[in-house]
């Protein structure tokens, strides 16, 4: 069952076209990662699922509901963090969820119950100075608080962690990763290691269109490089080894750096069966050989080549 379904969509402004024909699906229960360079679209992608945008063509459904242009019935199933929230800077956490609770239609028991949850759950349980003094992380965190009032069953979050230290980033992954529990997560980034950290699927969005999705074991498998690193004692083994006949034609698209090597093949196995044959004829001996895992940022870099 999917929570979120976009058909053939598309937003151009004026002459261009950010977004043409994109198709993707958000399974209930996933945290899903939607990964693209900065000014690929995301956000404007986000404000069509949120109707704040009209798109040129296509639907998009939340909760098998359709999506309308100016309207937010189908609003009621998502919570929504922007990349920069804005908050009234002279009240306390608990006092801004209250006001949110009261703006809902949410009883004051329910909002007193479910605001201390979630500011515990961000980490704000007992703090009482003004919004004006938070860190960028803290207000990310109450942000998602904010947005996790009404138990969506969708949560959107526009570049949650970009501007956010390594400590900051550590907090928003982990409270992302507890609530998937419960809320299906939906969040943009160009920050491959917090998909990688967190995320079960993705979607790559590349010239207006979603390039390559699916699950994170699947994107790998069906389009990553296998890649094979190889680490030498000295420079002269590793220069001898890259002389010999059959490594030449792999050295293109390898990686080098210090006395270590990174060969790419689609065909790993047969280059591992001819390499150990020139390591053996050679002489040459490596200290290290690791066959090594596709990984995101070289899948990201091979789709928008």
């Amino acid at each position: 069952m999917n929570v979120l379904t976009i058909q053939n969509l598309s937003k151009s402004f004026g002459k261009q076209k950010i977004i043409d024909h994109l198709n993707l699906s958000v399974p209930k229960g996933s945290i899903f990662g939607f990964i693209g360079k900065n000014g690929a679209g995301k956000t404007t992608t986000m404000k069509m699922v949120l109707g704040l945008l009209q798109p040129d063509n296509g639907e998009i459904h939340v909760c098998h509901e359709p999506v309308r242009f100016g309207q937010t019935k189908t609003n009621q199933y998502i919570g929504y963090l922007p990349d920069v929230p804005e908050f009234y800077n002279y009240m306390t956490p608990a006092q801004y969820l209250k006001l949110c609770g009261d703006i809902i239609g949410l009883s004051k028991s329910e909002t007193s119950q479910r605001g201390q949850e979630l500011l515990s759950l961000a980490g704000l349980n007992g703090v009482t100075k003004p919004i004006g003094g938070f860190s960028r992380g803290m207000k990310q965190r109450l942000g998602i608080a904010q947005a996790l009032l009404t138990h969506p069953s969708l949560l959107i979050c526009d570049e949650p962690t970009s501007a956010l230290d390594p400590t900051g980033r550590k907090e928003i992954l982990d409270i992302l990763h507890k609530i998937s529990r419960t809320t299906t997560v939906l969040f943009s980034t160009h920050i491959l290691s917090d998909v990688e950290r967190i995320c079960d699927h993705a979607a790559f969005l590349h010239g207006g269109n979603i390039a390559v999705s699916g699950t994170l074991a699947e994107m790998k498998a069906l389009h990553g490089h296998d890649r094979l690193l190889l680490e030498f004692s000295t420079d002269r083994d590793l220069q001898l080894f890259k002389k010999q006949k059959f490594i030449e034609p792999l050295l293109p698209d390898s990686e080098e750096n210090n006395r270590k090597i990174i060969l790419h093949s689609r065909s790993m196995e047969t280059v591992q069966q001819s390499l150990f044959g020139v390591l053996a004829a050679t002489g040459i001996r490596p200290v290290k050989i690791e066959l090594m895992e596709p990984s995101l940022e070289s899948l990201f870099l091979e789709v928008v080549k």
